[in-house]
C-alpha cells in the first residue's frame, strides 16, 4: 500500500506548539509517528529548525527515521524557484518559501503541507506555481493546511 509522502515546511513543526495550529499539527505528527504517512522534510526546513526554540527543533526527532525523508536542494530546486520568482508567483524576498514549494514538487511529494497562507497555501499563488510547474515539464503540486490532509 503506498504511503502518502508529506512534504512539511517548518510552519507545521511550529503549529505543534501554537494554540490556532497543534491540534492539526499534532495529529499529522501522529500519522508520521505511526507509520501512516511519510513526512519529507528539506535541508532548507532544517536550517530554519537551527533557529528554533529547542522543543520545535526536537520535535521532528519524534518521527521514526523509517517514515521520515529528508531531502536536499540541488541545483534544479533553486532553477525551478527562481522561475516562480520571475513569474511573479512570489517575491524573491521569501527565498525559503519559495524553496520549499520547489523541492516539493522536484521530489514528487502527493502534497506540501504548511499553515503559512501568504506565501505558500494561498489559491492565487498556488495556481501561478502550477502553471510554472506545467510550463517547465513537472507536475503539479498539492499544496494544503494540515487538516486538509487527516
Amino acid at each position: 500500500m503506498h504511503k502518502p509522502r508529506i512534504f512539511i515546511d517548518t510552519s507545521v513543526i511550529g503549529g505543534c506548539f501554537d494554540e490556532e495550529f497543534q491540534e492539526w499539527s499534532n495529529k499529522l505528527f501522529e500519522e508520521f509517528v505511526q507509520g501512516k504517512k511519510i513526512a519529507v522534510i528539506s535541508d532548507i526546513a532544517t536550517d530554519e529548525l537551527s533557529r528554533a526554540d529547542e522543543e520545535i527543533k526536537n520535535k521532528i526527532k519524534e518521527i521514526p527515521s523509517v517514515y521520515l525523508e529528508v531531502v536536499n536542494k540541488n541545483e534544479d530546486i533553486i532553477n525551478l524557484a527562481n522561475k516562480y520568482i520571475i513569474s511573479k508567483a512570489i517575491s524573491g524576498k521569501y527565498t525559503d518559501d519559495v524553496l520549499h514549494i520547489a523541492a516539493a514538487t522536484i521530489y514528487k511529494a502527493d502534497v506540501l503541507v504548511s499553515w503559512n497562507f501568504k506565501h505558500i497555501v494561498n489559491l492565487r499563488r498556488i495556481k501561478m506555481y502550477n502553471a510554472v510547474n506545467l510550463m517547465n515539464g513537472y507536475s503539479i503540486i498539492e499544496i494544503r493546511t494540515p487538516r486538509e490532509v487527516l
